[in-house]
């Protein structure tokens, strides 16, 4: 990797949160917030395709256009009692709601924000089928405040209340298919000026949002529940959006890669320059070469000649060598073109010359394809695709223009993020012609009595939190450092009040909602499937001596693994036995294997105790089993 100074760079992030809200019923409607996990019986489905429409001001957003060209047809699951007329757009929304109101105003408050004297419901366009409207509604809450780091101040620009969209459950051939369940859930979102100067802040102070957020208690956990968004620019670079960052540990190697990706489109735009490539040197014209592969030994192109496909190309003049660049970790300015075509053409790829020979096409066939188009094998790329006509011309096209942009060095656009911090584009960044007023909802006064239902929800400041878990429940403080962090501290307090004794101290629930699921987390349980409800049955029942502390965890763990599990039946698995049966169960071990137990004498206590534990494992504490063996194989000495 380059090495990098930030600051020399002029490196700036903005953020962006997005966090659903934990409410009884939607936005604008009374349907429940939970996803739904029943069978395909209960879904209908209806099928739409979403057109564009003019902004009030009579401008089409760009964004809105190339969602529009793609042409997809789009498919609604629509979950019995998780969905009703209001998410089909075939009834006007009802009034917000006002308990989301209230928590997002609450957080507001938590970051010294000034909350907005009235609350005016907007739409914002949305053309890819997420929303069943064609647009977002959404709200300004408050505008301003902050959030401390160590680098500085970061401010934040506006806290808004929104709907979130529908869930992404597939897509193939041209159809993509939306679940409705998701569409409508409270979230809000959290957007930061550009004060963020390095990779390492930009995770500091997502976290800080993220704990600020959790401490409302108010807001739901697990995977898709909270997204990050990112706005990268650097000197002589452009804004680019990266959407879509799920896992809060990725944000710093995509600000890095970003950042890297920026500098190595400057050095292609300076290299093009050099060259003395213009913009009139980059046109746009498409050619049909099947003819120069049709007798090739390429199954890739070969393969798709057989069913009827023909093969395309056009001309980078002056671009040999550069669609080699590595741009990002794995990615090449190649993977950058490729993007575009499949994004804008619906390709599967390109291939260009630059990696050819390759693909078992060979290098005659790439002579001849330079000699057919009358290109300069010595200084430009051909790239080439394969497939219908149309579907090619488009693609070839958004490659000429995406080539053509190199001379600004880095375009304007949305991108994407990778599983491994890396980004792809994703569509043209929008405009303002975006957002609009919604006429359907009227304008709420933020009144003293709002005001007053969200103090409740106002963030407590983690510090305090954290000197009291040390202070108040004797926590230690790597322990309460974890619990902060983890969306179960606000369980934490409530399971303490309930459940707290001998057995279960709070040291104990403490560990147990950060050391223990985070180690089952490590072995690749999906702790997600854990509900508050399932900890607090087995704290319960640890509390009554009917489970061990290690039959807790293993609980957990199968549950986890299969959440259709009855709880009930786990824990009977696992129920604890008392010290006479351990007394029993050891004794037997000891006399079916005495004599091995006397010749050696010095690992007797080990070979009982591993056998003891695989029969009592999960069902008694190691301490207990350990004692009875010490106890009961003095009596080989006698032997």
């Amino acid at each position: 990797m380059m090495e990098i100074n930030y600051e020399d760079l002029g490196l700036r992030v903005g953020l962006e949160i997005h966090q659903q809200l934990d409410t009884s019923s939607k936005l604008f409607c009374s349907c429940p917030t939970k996803l739904f996990e029943g069978s395909e019986e209960g879904i209908a489905r209806i099928e739409r395709y979403l057109r564009i429409a003019r902004s009030e001001t009579g401008e089409v957003d760009p964004a809105a256009i190339y969602e529009y060209m793609k042409g997809k047809k789009i498919i609604y699951l629509v979950p019995r009692g998780h969905v009703c007329s209001v998410e089909l757009d075939e009834e006007p929304p009802h009034e917000l709601n006002k308990e989301a109101l209230a928590i997002a105003t609450g957080i507001a408050l938590g970051f010294k924000s000034r909350v907005v004297d009235e609350v005016h419901v907007m739409r914002k366009i949305v053309v890819d089928g997420s929303n069943t409207t064609g647009f977002q509604r959404t709200a300004i809450i408050a505008l301003g405040g902050e959030v401390l780091d160590d680098e500085g101040v970061v401010r934040i620009q506006t806290i808004c209340l929104e709907e979130d969209a529908a869930r992404k459950v597939g897509e193939v051939d041209g159809v993509v298919i939306y679940n409705l369940d998701r569409l409508g859930i409270p979230l809000i979102e959290i957007s930061t000026a550009p004060d963020i100067r390095s990779p390492e802040q930009t995770l500091r102070v997502a976290s800080k949002i993220g704990l600020m957020l959790r401490l409302t208690g108010k807001v739901k956990r697990g995977l898709g529940t909270i997204r990050q968004d990112l706005n990268i620019s650097i000197k002589g670079g452009t804004k680019i959006e990266i959407k879509g960052v799920q896992r809060l540990e990725l944000l710093p190697k995509i600000v890095e890669y970003e950042v890297m990706r920026q500098l190595r489109l400057l050095e292609i735009k300076d290299e093009l320059i050099k060259r003395g490539v213009r913009d009139e040197d980059i046109v746009f014209n498409i050619y049909d070469v099947t003819e120069v592969f049709k007798d090739t030994k390429s199954k890739l192109v070969r393969d798709k000649l057989r069913v009827g496909y023909k093969v395309y190309a056009c001309v980078l003049k002056k671009f040999k060598g550069l669609l080699k660049v590595e741009v990002q970790p794995g990615r090449r300015f190649g993977t950058e073109l490729a993007d575009y075509a499949r994004e804008w053409g619906g390709v599967s790829g390109i291939i260009h010359t630059d990696e050819l020979p390759g693909y078992g096409i060979s290098d005659a066939e790439v002579r001849n394809l330079f000699k057919f188009l009358n290109a300069d094998e010595g200084e430009d790329a051909v790239v080439i695709t394969i497939g219908t006509e149309d579907r090619c011309a488009r693609a070839l096209k958004a490659v000429v223009d995406r080539a053509r942009n190199a001379l600004l060095g880095v375009p304007k656009e949305t991108r994407v993020a990778n599983e491994d911090g890396t980004t792809r584009y994703m569509r043209p960044q929008p405009g303002a012609a975006r957002m609009y007023p919604e006429t359907d909802i009227p304008p709420i006064t933020i009144d003293d009595r709002i005001i007053n239902e969200a103090l409740k929800y106002v963030p407590k400041d983690p510090n305090t939190v954290y000197e009291e878990l040390i202070s108040k429940y004797s926590l230690s403080p790597e322990i309460s450092k974890q619990l902060i962090k983890s969306p179960y501290l606000i369980y934490f307090y409530d399971l303490v009040k309930e459940l707290s004794d001998e057995e279960v101290t709070p040291q104990y629930i403490a560990s147990l909602l950060t050391i223990h699921l985070r180690s089952l987390k490590s072995e690749g349980v999906p702790i997600e499937n854990i509900g508050i409800d399932v900890i607090k049955d087995l704290l319960n029942t640890l509390k009554r001596g009917e489970v061990s502390k290690d039959g807790v965890i293993q609980v957990l763990r199968e549950y986890a693994l299969n959440p259709k599990s009855p709880i009930n039946e786990l824990i009977k698995k696992y129920s604890k036995v008392d010290v006479n049966d351990v007394i029993k169960v050891v004794s037997k071990i000891i006399e079916l294997n005495r004599e091995e137990l006397i010749k050696k004498k010095d690992k007797a206590f080990s070979i009982v105790m591993g056998l003891a534990m695989k029969e009592l494992r999960y069902r008694v504490d190691g301490k207990i089993v350990a004692e009875v063996v010490k106890n009961l194989i003095k009596g080989l000495d006698q032997s």
